[in-house]
């Protein structure tokens, strides 16, 4: 509660709530189902703004708890609340909603039921991040996915919307019920006959048990991070998703899958984790040079976005591997400033697709002089790809690397530790990648001399646009100059993680 008010649940079940209200319009009304939407959106937004300034960072811990019984006889609850590792992935779903609305004011094609799925996603999305009851996670997580196959089999790209779709959805279904089977386990051998997380924490698995069901929860919710070498459905689904779940999908499911692999998989079977640490640092390492170099390749300005996407990811993993505290708050701050950079970079390309009807590289050119706030707007999410100084992908890149390097230092019983400074100077390449591959959209998307065919045709971004573009493009300059707002609430709660499953 905050201040007595349930805010976790107002958020959780705005979206959901407006989805249902949506359906009340007719639909030929499609002006004010977009203002209705951007009504939800907007009230959510606020809501998670507060909720994240509201936080008591002396306290720190889980804040804003509600718990209420569901199925007393299964001891399944619903029991929410957040920490400094949850509430800014709850900021961070807030942020793309509402700039995603704002993107997506042109859709014409059945916009009533597409702002209703969007917001179906968006409230399976909050419901894990607030998630304090493994079977609570698991209901919202699968709310999560199921939109994804309509938003993308109905409103994508025609020529691979159907592949991409189900392609996603297997993937994630697959997973899904990999991490389902793990969680089952746990409820069962706990003895406790509770789904409660904070009680399951305290039980004391054997090594035996965690060793082997320890893969399948991780590597299920991994999936939806795309953990290597399940990743191809995430490029894929990036091209074929209309503009704003494109920004859904990158810039918050993936993390999703991230988050919980963390909050259930190594929090509550820390000895797993550390038993499967080499496989996990050899894949995210492949995930960050691999993604790297094969966006280098792309001539679709999506799949560039896609396998940048999937080569950060790769670090997010990296820092939840060091198990030490600047590694996980790297791990945190990476979640969040990719999200954004990951938003703001498909916004950019929804722009310009919309404009130019093509995402062929070396098709495109000059598009600055016509579209300067999208030009700006992509080049600070280049300089935060690039993990420049002075923006947020800086902040959140160099805790990752301070902790692998200081995971490589010390001594330990798990081998893979004194690997940590190579991994560090492997991981080093990507950067120089990232940077060759940016360049290259800049120079030949926005810069250069427009070929004939666009020149007259090319009209200038709306004031919507620029309002999300320039949100988003604000935040990750602001975390990057004053990183204070955000890191000290992440190092908290990377504390707590830390409290449960030591370190290394």
């Amino acid at each position: 509660m905050y201040m007595g008010f349930p805010i976790l649940s107002v958020i959780t079940l705005t979206p959901v709530t407006f989805s249902l209200v949506l359906f009340l319009f007719p639909a030929d009304k499609k002006k004010e189902i977009r203002l209705t939407a951007l009504v939800a959106a907007s009230i959510t937004f606020a809501l998670t703004i507060v909720a994240y300034f509201g936080y008591d960072m002396e306290t720190a811990g889980y804040q804003f708890v509600e718990k209420y019984n569901w199925v007393e006889s299964l001891g399944i609850s619903y029991y929410v609340g957040v920490d400094g590792i949850s509430l800014p992935m709850v900021l961070l779903t807030g942020m793309v909603i509402f700039t995603g609305v704002l993107i997506s004011w042109g859709i014409d094609d059945r916009p009533r039921e597409f702002f209703a799925f969007l917001f179906l996603l968006a409230s399976g999305v909050f419901g894990v991040f607030v998630a304090l009851d493994l079977f609570h996670l698991f209901f919202f997580y699968e709310i999560a996915v199921f939109p994804m196959y309509l938003l993308i089999a109905i409103w994508g790209w025609k020529v691979t919307r159907e592949y991409a779709a189900m392609k996603l959805t297997l993937y994630l279904f697959i997973g899904s019920v990999l991490a389902l089977v793990g969680m089952l386990a746990m409820y069962f051998v706990s003895g406790l006959g509770t789904f409660d997380m904070i009680a399951l924490q305290e039980v004391q698995f054997s090594m035996q048990f965690q060793k082997l069901w320890f893969p399948f929860v991780f590597f299920g919710f991994a999936v939806l991070a795309g953990i290597f070498p399940f990743h191809n459905w995430s490029p894929v689904g990036h091209v074929a998703a209309p503009t704003a779940v494109s920004m859904f999908h990158a810039g918050v499911l993936m993390k999703l899958g991230a988050f919980a692999a963390l909050r259930v998989g190594v929090m509550l079977l820390p000895d797993g984790a550390r038993f499967w640490l080499p496989l996990i640092v050899f894949l995210a390492l492949t995930n960050v040079v691999y993604g790297a170099f094969v966006a280098m390749k792309q001539r679709d300005l999506k799949y560039v976005i896609g396998y940048s996407s999937v080569s950060h990811m790769g670090l997010v993993t990296l820092g939840v591997a060091t198990l030490n505290p600047q590694g996980i708050t790297g791990a945190g701050l990476q979640m969040f400033s990719h999200g954004v950079m990951t938003a703001l970079f498909f916004a950019c390309v929804g722009v310009v697709y919309d404009r130019a009807h093509t995402r062929d590289i070396p098709s495109l050119g000059g598009f600055a002089g016509k579209l300067p706030w999208v030009t700006v707007a992509f080049i600070i999410g280049g300089f935060v790809s690039m993990g420049m100084p002075g923006f947020s992908g800086f902040v959140a890149e160099l805790p990752i690397m301070l902790g692998l390097w200081s995971a490589g230092t010390v001594s330990s019983e798990y081998f893979i530790a004194p690997y940590y400074t190579w991994i560090v100077m492997i991981s080093v390449i990507a950067i120089a990648i990232t940077a060759s591959y940016i360049l290259r959209v800049v120079q030949q998307v926005f810069f250069g001399k427009m070929p004939t065919e666009f020149e007259g045709h090319i009209t200038h971004s709306s004031g919507k646009d620029k309002i999300a573009i320039v949100l988003l493009a604000a935040v990750l300059v602001l975390l990057g100059v004053f990183p204070g707002w955000m890191a000290p609430l992440i190092s908290s709660g990377a504390e707590s993680v830390m409290a449960v499953i030591g370190g290394i």
